[in-house]
């Protein structure tokens, strides 16, 4: 039985448990408050925090594991990192009160304080600029640390940059970009038996990921007009042509297309003369 580390609460926790759902790996709990669930026969999921992820899979009480890549770099673990997800999307970033003349990290004073929640990070991003700082850890609600006079910098995670704002703060550089990321254990994957089902629990995930970002479209099209449709609809080796009941002057054509340029797919299509368009959504697509 190999164990899968997921987040045990959150957006990411959410987005997770969905993703595995979707590729066939439901979370089977034995109550509303178990910390252990069964992912299928051969998988075992466990909940912890996202922060504490790459510390149980580098330690080998997890295989596999579901956390941020923020929190992959913080720990200074060893993982390998074997599948972007996309989701849960954010970046660490340094931030300055509104009024403050820093414009970059190098304008920062010696001996500021920082505050943050990612210290480690904070530290070799300002020792690799030759920059001397003081950390001030924090577990929450950085924003506030500048105008309580606890930092003069904060190095926060960040998303639309609401919150700063909010709280009359300026970004002034990126350290990281973060999204969520399924990182595993070496040893685990030095294990031939282990690597083969890891593999399997990837590339079904990747699959899904992959479904997530196309549309399976299906029309009549005109026969007389194949070599403009093919054009409109490439799909992944073109679209599969099927006779209809009639053979006669109608074709239906089937394609895979990207979900953000169906409107425009559709529009083509139909200035070619195609009826019965029909668009739906794809669970699972391997290449």
């Amino acid at each position: 039985m190999l164990r899968i580390a997921l987040p045990n609460k959150g957006r990411l926790s959410e987005k997770a448990l969905d993703l595995f759902e979707t590729a066939g790996l439901k979370a089977e709990f034995s109550s509303s408050r178990a910390l252990l669930a069964q992912l299928g026969p051969d998988f075992q999921a466990i909940f912890v925090r996202a922060a504490d992820i790459p510390e149980y899979v580098a330690d080998g009480a997890a295989d596999l594991g579901v956390t941020g890549a923020d929190l992959v770099a913080e720990s200074g673990r060893t993982v390998e990192e074997l599948l972007d997800l996309g989701f849960g999307r954010c970046r660490l970033a340094v931030a300055v009160p509104e009024e403050s003349a820093i414009r970059h990290p190098a304008d920062i004073p010696a001996g500021s304080r920082i505050a943050t929640s990612f210290p480690q990070i904070t530290r070799s991003f300002f020792e690799a600029m030759d920059v001397s700082i003081e950390i001030a850890p924090v577990s929450g609600a950085t924003e506030i640390a500048p105008h309580l006079g606890v930092a003069d910098v904060i190095v926060d995670l960040v998303s639309t940059g609401s919150t700063l704002r909010v709280n009359r703060l300026r970004e002034v550089a990126t350290i990281l970009e973060s999204t969520a990321r399924v990182v595993a254990d070496p040893a685990a994957l030095a294990d031939p038996a282990k690597r083969e089902f890891l593999d399997e629990v990837v590339t079904a995930l990747e699959s899904v990921l992959r479904a997530r970002a196309k549309r399976y479209l299906m029309a009549n099209v005109p026969r007389s007009r194949l070599d403009e449709v093919r054009a409109v609809l490439p799909g992944i080796n073109g679209p599969t042509i099927v006779e209809v009941a009639d053979a006669g002057a109608w074709v239906a054509a089937h394609a895979v297309v990207d979900a953000d340029r169906v409107y425009q797919t559709i529009a083509r299509l139909k200035a070619l003369g195609a009826e019965g368009i029909l668009v739906t959504k794809i669970e699972r697509l391997m290449p």
